[in-house]
């Protein structure tokens, strides 16, 4: 996965259908700058997402359905895509640290902070997760509550509970994983 903090261009926008529900695609350029599911927390107004596209074709979005495509089918547990995330510098380093979480596990809010060497930042972080434009591949819904319980999530805890259990069906992630540069 590679990503990049260039100046917005023009945004398309396009949906294609998944066992969650339809993901709406967000590019600007050649750049995927959202994924966001229906009735998603945070998720911007239609209106942001620029024209959107009747088919997933062309940069960034053809590629990224066929990647979403494999991964809903159990054939990919790594995603490589241009990526665009928009945030804070804070908020770009806890997306980056999401995309370390092995396929498979979870974290807790406070083992993501200590992570990025804030140890008594996991409410921010919280903040930051929550705050994720590119949901399921950069994976905010594996973090947890401190006890392991299942706990807020954009996409709602039935999408959460969801994907968790079909990563555990994956088999384990081998060898490096490409992590994103944000």
């Amino acid at each position: 996965m590679s990503a990049t903090s260039e100046a917005p261009g023009r945004r398309t926008h396009t949906v294609v259908d998944s066992p969650c529900g339809p993901l709406t695609l967000v590019a600007e350029g050649e750049h995927l700058v959202g994924l966001y599911m229906e009735a998603q927390r945070h998720r911007p107004d239609d209106s942001a997402f620029g024209e959107r596209l009747p088919e997933p074709s062309g940069p960034p979005f053809a590629e990224t359905a066929r990647q979403l495509e494999e991964y809903f089918a159990g054939r990919r547990e790594v995603f490589d895509l241009p990526l665009r995330l928009c945030g804070t510098p804070f908020q770009r380093r806890v997306w980056a640290a999401l995309c370390e979480i092995p396929l498979g596990e979870t974290w807790t809010y406070g083992r993501l902070a200590e992570h990025i060497g804030r140890p008594t930042a996991s409410r921010a972080v919280g903040l930051a997760n929550g705050k994720n434009p590119i949901g399921v591949i950069v994976p905010c819904h594996r973090v947890v509550g401190s006890g392991g319980g299942l706990t807020g999530y954009g996409g709602g805890l039935d999408r959460k509970r969801a994907l968790l259990e079909h990563e555990r069906a994956l088999p384990a992630a081998a060898g490096a994983r490409q992590l994103p540069v944000f």
